[in-house]
């Protein structure tokens, strides 16, 4: 019988087949162990092994009744309309109840709410318990984990979202939309309170645990009109951005004082205009200031050379005597008193110049970019006792004007110097205060040929040798160079000149010892020159003095003798052309006789004939 049981009861033999609903699972039992023959119309041809249709084991049909499904009556599943598998086409009776046709998913029943943007596999996500709980489902399985704030809010707050663009259902709904959803941005959910000066990616400065919270480590502040630099990178966010106020969200920014208040009390200016305090100092630190040097050119006092390397401190120093600063908070005097350099620096000098007309201000010598070296040059030291001229410009500035002094006189210990250990006013201011002399005094004031001007008077200061003498100044002294004599060396008449100079320093304290030279005169020509007449003129009235016959230009011929004038034996007629060896013969020891020559004519030529 059960062969032609399934001949009318298609729909039984396709499940039996497929091995579903509760006939699937029965093997070797037979139609009739079930359901006995055919007894009248009101015969019940099924028979419930729990006696009723609510009491049987729904588990036997291949599918366990949970949760809501459990509290369901029959009647509520087990109807016409849901009756929609290809077994409840092969049904007997289609339009009575029936116990098979019912598909297993659950959009067979149910309204599919997602519309199958989320496939059909509801127990994905549900179960047979409530709709609005999804035990099977976790955002964190989408593109978008819920965090933070998010994980807060409804499904229906994002998925209900006008700006979807959502459809309304056949009773006029709105109809949920879960994918797609735009989640890349923020701004695709929400407003963006920087109207996008920030650009779009809110997650670069913000997190889903709340807006006012900051990520410091992600948000990237050179985006604002403010970037932050210096100390400001170590300011929390609300020292500046403090939501409870209106401008804590916007906060003023465009000058220093917007955010610090004044610390110097309206004392800091810039050629006499009150400036911002960017101009002095960067957003690294208050402390120390950064005014350029540049900057500082445009106050009374410029900044030069070594002021350059100075600490503003140093200068800028503070007021902390007053209750009441009147320089503000941070009590810096911004402009100091001092215009000159003894405002700031003592005198190095020990007073030596207070009496100069100017008190000894160190500008006078000293320029800002060093104390060394001075800028007295010859030029000024010219207008002193004591010009720099010659070899004196190459002296060093101590060797005369230090403590020290090598080569000159020891300094009383009375003398102050100062710190800086220089003397302005040494006494030295004639030659031999410095050097010594070789001459012993012969021509100092006092001496046995005073000049004029002392050594200068012979020597330049250039060096000592050779002296400045010529022939033409030699005339100042006894001996005025004429004649041969401008040809004759120094030494030749000067002996002492010929002495060898030991070479040595020669300041008076250097311990060199030089020869004396006294550079005696000699007024008369037999004082140098030995006579070659013997004492043939002894007996004259100028005792033979050499220029009475010859001229300083040479011994020969003796150009100041006149025969006719100086003898008793004119020269006329013949005579005037008789060499002057003709009468004036040597005698044995070659010396030229000329006195006493016979000036009778039998002298010289012999007895005449006839006598």
């Amino acid at each position: 019988m059960d062969t032609l049981c399934v001949d009318c009861h298609k729909d039984i033999g396709w499940l039996a087949a497929r091995r579903e609903g509760p006939h699937g699972a029965l093997r070797g039992a037979t139609c009739a162990s079930c359901h006995p023959e055919h007894a009248g119309r009101d015969f019940a041809l099924i028979k419930w092994p729990e006696g009723t249709p609510e009491g049987f084991d729904h588990a036997r049909a291949g599918w366990t009744l949970e949760k809501s499904h459990r509290r369901a009556k029959c009647a509520d599943c087990h109807t016409t309309k849901f009756r929609i598998s290809p077994a409840a086409k092969l049904a007997v009776h289609r339009t009575v109840q029936s116990w098979t046709g019912l598909p297993r998913e659950c959009v067979s029943c149910h309204e599919d709410v997602h519309r199958g943007a989320l496939g059909q596999d509801c127990a994905r996500c549900h179960d047979a318990g409530e709709w609005k709980v999804t035990p099977g489902f976790s955002h964190d399985s989408t593109a978008y984990p819920l965090t933070g704030k998010h994980a807060e809010v409804t499904c229906r707050q994002c998925h209900l979202d006008p700006r979807l663009g959502l459809k309304n259902d056949a009773l006029g709904h709105l109809v949920l939309r879960y994918r797609p959803v735009p989640h890349e941005q923020c701004s695709a959910c929400h407003t963006d309170p920087h109207a996008g000066r920030l650009g779009a990616t809110c997650s670069g400065c913000h997190s889903t645990r709340s807006f006012g919270t900051i990520e410091k480590q992600a948000f990237d502040h050179d985006r604002t009109r403010y970037p932050l630099r210096g100390r400001h990178t170590s300011i929390p966010c609300a020292k500046c951005h403090d939501f409870r106020t209106e401008q804590g969200k916007r906060p003023p920014f465009a000058t220093c004082a917007a955010c610090h208040s004044d610390p110097h009390g309206g004392t800091a200016t810039l050629a006499g205009v009150a400036v911002d305090c960017a101009s002095c100092h960067d957003v690294t630190g208050f402390s120390p200031g950064q005014l350029s040097v540049a900057q500082h050119a445009r106050t009374k006092f410029p900044l030069e050379g070594g002021h350059q390397a100075v600490p503003c401190a140093q200068c800028h120093r503070k007021d902390l005597s007053a209750p009441v600063p009147r320089y503000g908070s941070a009590r810096v005097i911004l402009r100091p008193s001092a215009t000159k350099c003894l405002d700031c620096h003592a005198d190095e000098h020990g007073g030596q110049l207070a009496t100069r007309p100017d008190k000894g201000e160190c500008g006078a010598c000293h320029v800002a970019i060093g104390w060394k070296p001075s800028r007295y040059d010859p030029r000024d030291h010219a207008n002193l006792r004591v010009t720099l001229a010659g070899r004196h410009g190459a002296v060093s500035c101590s060797g005369c004007h230090g403590s020290k002094r090598p080569g000159l006189r020891a300094l009383s210990a009375s003398v102050a110097l100062g710190k800086g250990g220089f003397l302005f006013r040494p006494p030295e201011t004639n030659c031999t205060d410095c050097h010594l002399d070789p001459h012993q005094g012969r021509f100092a004031q006092g001496g046995e040929q005073p000049q004029p001007e002392g050594c200068l008077s012979c020597h330049d200061q250039e060096s000592f040798r050779p002296s400045t003498i010529t022939v033409d100044t030699h005339k100042r002294f006894a001996l005025p160079l004429q004649g041969a004599h401008r040809a004759v060396p120094c030494a030749s008449c000067h002996g002492d000149l010929q002495h060898r100079v030991r070479v040595g320093s020669s300041l008076a304290a250097s311990g060199t010892e030089f020869a004396p030279l006294r550079l005696a005169a000699k007024a008369t020509c037999a004082e140098c020159h030995q006579g070659p007449h013997g004492n043939q003129f002894a007996t004259r009235a100028d005792r033979g003095q050499c220029d009475a016959c010859h001229s300083l230009d040479g011994f020969t011929p003796a150009s100041r003798f006149d025969h006719n004038r100086d003898t008793h034996f004119s020269l006329k007629g013949a005579h005037e052309t008789v060499p002057c060896s003709g009468c004036h013969t040597k005698d044995r020891s070659g010396t030229t006789i000329y006195r006493p020559v016979s000036t009778k004519c039998e002298g010289c030529h012999g007895e005449p004939r006839g006598t």
